[in-house]
């Protein structure tokens, strides 16, 4: 425990626990989309099983950080542009990203189309699955950016249970919010979309600064929350006018 001693480890155990924090609200909106389509009585559940498994598989990586830092190295190249094993996980993860996020938009939009019989609902194994799939994209540079931080191994291990734990207290909020407002589904979908984008960006060796993505997703939240507030007083205003008219129309009667 020689790491509780060095000012260097406390600092890097509050940027990490920031970027697990990040992480797992990009889980928890991705869970909540995918969740929404279960029966009622298993949302809850996949909501917890999804973040807990998350955390368990960046941990993991982790532990095999050997492995993860060994996908660096360059694989094969064509023309000038070479691959490693890190950029072929990050194409197919922005890739599956893009899939889903536009057959989800898709869905909203224009409603289920073919025979409602030939759909297969989906199962919480299948939403689970899909997570870690996602999760094991995103954590794989959340492993090499904390090994570049910090060589303290409980450091890391302590920002991803605590950021698991954070998650859990607070996802039942966000999932709620999420699913309660469909203009915020829209755009949490929208944002899926955006990192999709930027994932087979890196995966062709494109460096996109993740300040740029995180500020404008920022922005985006501010103004639809105060498009919500607007809605929210719309709401408080309108039945008052409401009264107003009917006390007016019944003196001029």
């Amino acid at each position: 425990m020689e790491w509780t001693s060095d000012p260097t480890a406390w600092s890097a155990l509050a940027a990490l626990l920031t970027l697990e924090i990040v992480l797992g609200v990009d889980n928890v909106v991705f869970i909540s989309i995918l969740a929404s389509k279960l029966p009622a009585e298993e949302q809850d559940r996949a909501r917890k099983i999804g973040l807990l498994a998350a955390g368990g598989i960046r941990v993991l990586l982790l532990l095999a950080v050997g492995w993860v830092i060994s996908l660096k190295k360059e694989m094969f190249s064509v023309g000038s542009v070479g691959f490693s094993g890190k950029d072929l996980i990050l194409l197919v993860g922005g890739i599956f990203l893009i899939y889903k996020a536009t057959k989800e938009i898709h869905h909203k939009l224009e409603g289920d189309t073919g025979e409602v019989s030939a759909k297969v609902a989906p199962t919480l194994a299948a939403v689970i699955g899909q997570v870690l799939l996602l999760d094991m994209v995103f954590s794989i540079d959340s492993v090499i950016t904390a090994v570049g931080m910090t060589t303290y191994v409980w450091v890391m291990v302590i920002a991803i249970v605590t950021a698991v734990f954070v998650m859990l207290l607070a996802s039942k909020a966000i999932y709620t919010f999420v699913n309660t407002h469909p203009s915020v589904k829209m755009l949490a979908l929208a944002f899926l979309l955006l990192i999709g984008t930027t994932l087979i960006a890196e995966g062709f060796g494109q460096k996109i600064p993740k300040g740029y993505i995180y500020a404008s997703m920022t922005f985006s939240i501010f103004v639809e929350v105060l498009n919500i507030r607007a809605q929210i007083k719309k709401k408080q205003v309108d039945p008052i006018r409401l009264r107003e008219s009917i006390v007016s129309d019944e003196a001029q009667a």
